[in-house]
């Protein structure tokens, strides 16, 4: 024990405690921070390549009811006739498209014998920090193309205001926005492809790319295990450099002169 008394020191003890906490950060929040976002790009990755290799479905064999969602489906391209409703109109602000700031128009569609779903018509640039003037959809009967996308979640204290006369949003909640507009809206909505009545900017697909997150939860993972191996190197070199100054100090000899200095020094 006395040997491993030395880790009581303060300085041991906040070191452990440094690499404790270290560990523990590896590999309860950083490494699965990033696999996660691994895993949401590889979904989204093969969700978007399954749409890019199969042709469009009706939509209300994805959306069926007015409370259906397709979470599993995002990115899946899907016709559907019916009407929008021009006069309800949101438009998602703050967006970057191609680099660029943009708001994104957001118009209700009622698809015929079947539910109401918020259509992305595309998106249109602000003239400074002011909306421009939006071309309104057609007011007729129509066949629509788009892809299904998920609802994205409420931007924290971000609410929801009024400017220029437009309703505007920091997020595309379907929830929310029909909150907003009384509309009853489906979990998922659309997101108009080019060439579509009622179409304005098209906004295009990711990039399929995984990124870096795999390698990044792989290294997180491979800290976290080398924190304490390193710590236990340092306790084993200092252990063998006690143990070491303690062997040359027994085996150094000591003179008669010094056994005498040291007891008759000890009395005084």
């Amino acid at each position: 024990m006395r040997r491993l008394a030395f880790l009581l020191r303060p300085g041991w003890i906040a070191l452990a405690l440094v690499v404790i906490a270290f560990t523990y950060l590896c590999f309860m929040v950083l490494a699965p921070w990033q696999l996660g976002k691994n895993t949401r790009t590889s979904r989204e990755n093969r969700q978007i390549e399954h749409s890019l290799n199969t042709p469009p479905v009706p939509l209300k064999t994805m959306l069926p009811q007015q409370d259906s969602s397709a979470a599993d489906a995002q990115w899946r391209r899907v016709t559907a006739t019916g009407h929008y409703l021009p006069d309800v109109q949101v438009l998602a602000r703050l967006r970057v498209v191609e680099g660029d700031p943009a708001f994104e128009v957001l118009t209700p569609f009622v698809v015929d014998d079947g539910p109401t779903v918020l259509v992305d018509r595309g998106f249109v640039r602000p003239e400074g920090s002011h909306v421009p003037a939006i071309a309104r959809p057609p007011v007729d009967t129509v066949t629509i193309t788009a892809r299904l996308r998920d609802s994205e979640p409420i931007a924290p204290g971000k609410d929801p205001f009024v400017r220029d006369a437009v309703q505007q949003v920091y997020s595309i909640n379907t929830d929310q926005i029909a909150a907003l507009t009384k509309v009853p809206l489906t979990g998922s909505y659309l997101q108009l492809v080019d060439n579509q009545p009622g179409g304005l900017g098209v906004i295009g697909i990711p990039h399929l790319d995984a990124g870096p997150f795999l390698s990044y939860g792989i290294q997180w993972i491979s800290f976290g295990i080398l924190a304490p191996i390193g710590l236990g190197y340092f306790v084993y070199s200092e252990i063998r450099v006690r143990r070491q100054e303690k062997q040359r100090v027994a085996a150094t000899p000591v003179t008669v002169e010094e056994k005498l200095a040291d007891r008759y020094g000890r009395r005084r």
